[in-house]
C-alpha cells in the first residue's frame, strides 16, 4: 500500500512539475508605457507563463530563463486591425477564385500568418476570406499547428449582388454565391448572411457599404446598401456580441454606416467635413490601411484607375481626419496590399500628422479599446506577455517599427536578437 501511495505521490510531483509555467526575466534599455506616453528605463518584465506577472519586481526573483535586450525599447505587441492573411496579389490572382479553393487560402495563410508575427503583430483582425479558410488559420495557430499571430476572423465579407464584397468580372453562371458566402440583398439576407457567419466561426463581421478598388465595377465609393439594410446589419452582428466594420471609401458610404452604428470605418479614403463630423459625432473609429496606397503594384487598367484616383486624395483625407480628432486604429490591408511591412503604416500616419505615440497608440491602446480587449495592448501585470523590442527610441524615429528585433506572443519567443 505505501508502495502505491509512494508511486502515486511521486508520478504527481513529476506531472506538476511538467506542466509548471516557464518563467522568464526580460531586461532591456527601456519600456514605452504607452498610455503616459513616457519611458520606464531602465526595465526588467517578469513573464509567468502566457502572462506578464511583474514589471520591474523588487527583489527580483528565480527564473528559469534571462533574456538581455541591450540598447532596445519594450513595447506591446501590435494589433493589425484589417488583414487578408490567406490572400494576395502575386501572379494571376484574377483568376485564383475559380483555379483554386479555400484550402490552397488557408495553406498561403500559413506562410503570412509567420510572416505577420515575426513582423511583431501578435493579433490581427482578418476582414475578408473564402471559404471561412481565416477560421481554420486561426484554428490552426490556436492549436499550436502553425505559427502566427492570434486572429479574429470575419470568414466572408458580407455585400450586395454584383458589389465590391460579390466576386465579379466573370461570365454569368461562373462563382455565383448566395448569402452563405456573404452575397446578401435586402435585410433578411443580409441578418441570415451574418448569422452564417458567426455560427461557423466569425470573430467580427465586415460588411461592405460602398464600392472599391479591387472588383471590376466602375463605380468607387458609391454607396452599396441603404441605411435600413446597414442598420439590420448592425443590430444583427451586436446582437451577437460581434463588432462590425465597414468598408467604405466614399462619404455617402461613410456618413451612413457611421450613423446605422458600426463600429468601425475599414479606409475612409475620401473623407469630406461632413463625413468626418459623423465619425466624430457617433464615436465611429476609423481603420485607414493608409500606407498600402503608396506601394507600387500592377493591376488590370480599371482597377488601376481607381486606384490612382484614391491615391491622389487620401492622403489630404487622413491629414484632415487627424488634425480633427476622429479615432484612429491601425490596420494595413495586407493581402490587398504587401504582407510584412505593417511597420510602414506607423511611418506613414507620422508622415500625414500623427506624432510617433500616437501611431503607436493605434496599434496597441487603440486596437484594443475598439474591440474590446482588455487582455493586450500594454504592458502589465495580469496581461497576455505580448511583447516587441525594437534597437533605439521609437518616438524619436518611427521607422524603427518597420524592423523589429524581437517578438513574444502568450510568453513565447519566435524572433529574438541572439
Amino acid at each position: 500500500m505505501r508502495s502505491r501511495v509512494f508511486a502515486f505521490c511521486t508520478l504527481f510531483l513529476i506531472c506538476a512539475w511538467t506542466v509548471r509555467a516557464e518563467t522568464i526575466l526580460i531586461r532591456a534599455e527601456r519600456m514605452l508605457d504607452v498610455d503616459t506616453g513616457k519611458f520606464i528605463s531602465p526595465v526588467v518584465v517578469l513573464v509567468d507563463g502566457n502572462r506578464v506577472a511583474a514589471v520591474n519586481p523588487e527583489p527580483l526573483p528565480p527564473v528559469d530563463r534571462t533574456i538581455e535586450l541591450e540598447r532596445m525599447t519594450l513595447l506591446p505587441g501590435f494589433m493589425d486591425l484589417h488583414t487578408h492573411l490567406t490572400d494576395d496579389k502575386d501572379g494571376n490572382w484574377v483568376y485564383r477564385n475559380v483555379e483554386r479553393t479555400p484550402v490552397d487560402a488557408a495553406l498561403l495563410g500559413v506562410k503570412y500568418a509567420r510572416m505577420t508575427l515575426l513582423t511583431g503583430f501578435t493579433t490581427v483582425r482578418d476582414v475578408g476570406s473564402s471559404g471561412f479558410a481565416d477560421v481554420a488559420l486561426m484554428r490552426a495557430i490556436n492549436g499550436g499547428i502553425v505559427e502566427g499571430p492570434r486572429i479574429i476572423p470575419a470568414g466572408h465579407s458580407v455585400g450586395v449582388t454584383g458589389g465590391h464584397c460579390d466576386v465579379t468580372g466573370y461570365a454569368p453562371g461562373i462563382l455565383e454565391q448566395t448569402w452563405r458566402e456573404g452575397v446578401a440583398d435586402g435585410p433578411d439576407e443580409i441578418a441570415k448572411a451574418i448569422r452564417y457567419q458567426a455560427k461557423h466561426g466569425a470573430g467580427v463581421i465586415k460588411i461592405c457599404a460602398t464600392a472599391g478598388v479591387l472588383s471590376f465595377t466602375t463605380s468607387l465609393g458609391a454607396l452599396q446598401y441603404s441605411e435600413e439594410e446597414l442598420r439590420t446589419a448592425v443590430a444583427t452582428a451586436h446582437v451577437l456580441g460581434l463588432k462590425i466594420a465597414a468598408h467604405a471609401h466614399g462619404p455617402e458610404g461613410i456618413i451612413a454606416a457611421s450613423n446605422a452604428g458600426v463600429d468601425s470605418i475599414e479606409h475612409g479614403s475620401l473623407l469630406t467635413d461632413e463625413a468626418i463630423a459623423a465619425l466624430k459625432k457617433n464615436g465611429t473609429w476609423l481603420v485607414p490601411t493608409l500606407y498600402q496606397w503608396f506601394v507600387p503594384v500592377e493591376l488590370p487598367p480599371l482597377l488601376n484607375e481607381k486606384n490612382e484616383y484614391i491615391k491622389a486624395r487620401v492622403g489630404d483625407s487622413m491629414r484632415r481626419a487627424i488634425k480633427a480628432g476622429v479615432k484612429f486604429a491601425f490596420g494595413t490591408d495586407a493581402g490587398a496590399g504587401p504582407h510584412g511591412r505593417g511597420g510602414e503604416e506607423f511611418t506613414a500616419l507620422v508622415e500625414h500628422g500623427m506624432t510617433p505615440l500616437e501611431a503607436i497608440r493605434t496599434a496597441t491602446i487603440n486596437a484594443a479599446e475598439m474591440m474590446s480587449l482588455d487582455d493586450r495592448g500594454r504592458i502589465r501585470a495580469g496581461l497576455l506577455a505580448d511583447l516587441v523590442a525594437v534597437a533605439g527610441d521609437p518616438l524619436e524615429n518611427i521607422r524603427l517599427l518597420e524592423d523589429v528585433k524581437f517578438v513574444m506572443k502568450d510568453g513565447k519567443v519566435y524572433m529574438s536578437p541572439d
